[in-house]
């Protein structure tokens, strides 16, 4: 079944649907993880986003249910230059295919994934659709265009649990209260904002009991329960669009550590009154090096996120500042190197 990619700039890319019709709109994103499709899918932080995978082959080692990182698939869209129908692996319980159909999600594959990648890159990340249904490029165009981006958008509301929960050895576990995550030393509140399941267990690892809540309970609230830490998640979008989060993050510095990765960490740089920026083409990938300026070691880590803490507007007085290399990309934006 024919597809197109429309951008909004116009530009057009032609594939063929692996999962039936349908039509998606989100920001065009590229990974660069040879594998980790399965991930990828799962993590909340790529919800508004049609996510394209560099890597040539993709679906080789099918799906399992053992590597997701939240109950469903969360972009939008899946581009692929060439999909493997026929999975081998004895852990797959499903194909890719049949993962994409059971959330309705569009699968396109024999979309030339290395110029969209090339041109993304040098455009910047932007708006676009994928369709079976509308196959009149200019039309396309025109309905990217007016979609909905990120910028000023929050989606943490779309994503985030609606109740608490706890985590276990077999995995997320209903109820209020550290007890239901199992026995540890330290008890670590985890506010959702789009949270990955392996955050959780890593944070197990390390002798936590955890308490997942929703991103919209309150300072007090969160005072009451009497963590030993509280960890802000990963998430997807514009930190600056996500309603009330920042105030509640202002009212817990100082009185609890504070820790936050992704999106958690550019709600923590909002609290302690600096701004946030949209990176030209973003991070997104599983071999992305990171120096610790302390002590010079340097680690392979997995990254993904479209928005940056701007150094520049935190007073350094009060926050210690690790910077990294800059280019200038346009007036009044940023992006890291190539």
């Amino acid at each position: 079944m024919k597809a197109l990619v429309a951008l909004e700039d116009g530009t057009i890319f032609e594939g063929e649907s692996f999962t039936g019709a349908g039509e998606a709109f989100g920001e065009i994103v590229f990974n660069t993880g040879m594998t980790g499709y399965q991930e990828i899918l799962t993590d909340p932080s790529y919800k508004g986003q049609i996510v394209t995978m560099t890597y040539p082959l993709i679906g080789n080692y099918g799906i399992n249910m053992e590597d997701m990182e939240s109950g469903r698939i969360q972009p939008e869209a899946f581009l692929v230059k060439e999909y493997n129908a026929i999975p081998s692996n004895f852990r797959a319980t499903t194909t890719l295919a049949a993962f994409l159909q059971e959330y309705s999600i569009l699968g396109v594959e024999g979309i030339d994934t290395r110029a969209l990648t090339k041109h993304i890159r040098q455009a910047g990340a932007m708006k676009g659709v994928v369709s079976t249904k509308t196959l009149a490029p200019e039309e396309l165009v025109k309905m990217a265009q007016e979609s909905e981006g990120l910028v000023g958008r929050d989606l943490v509301r779309e994503v985030t649990c609606s109740d608490a929960y706890g985590w276990s050895e077999a995995g997320p576990r209903k109820g209020d209260g550290f007890l239901t995550a199992g026995g540890g030393r330290y008890k670590v509140v985890a506010i959702d904002y789009g949270l990955k399941y392996n955050q959780l267990r890593i944070l197990a690892d390390k002798g936590c009991t955890i308490q997942v809540i929703p991103a919209d309970v309150g300072p007090d609230a969160i005072l009451g329960m009497e963590p030993d830490g509280i960890f802000l998640s990963n998430g997807p979008g514009d930190p600056a669009g996500v309603k009330g989060v920042v105030e509640t993050v202002r009212e817990l510095l100082g009185r609890k550590p504070i820790f936050g990765i992704c999106l958690g960490h550019q709600i923590l740089g909002l609290a302690y009154g600096g701004t946030t920026y949209k990176l030209k083409f973003g991070h997104r990938g599983s071999n992305q090096p990171v120096k610790d300026l302390i002590t010079g070691r340097i680690e392979i880590t997995s990254q993904n996120h479209g928005f940056c803490v701007d150094l520049e507007s935190l007073d350094p007085e009060e926050v210690e500042l690790t910077p990294g290399i800059f280019r200038a990309v346009s007036p009044g934006e940023r992006a890291w190197p190539p």
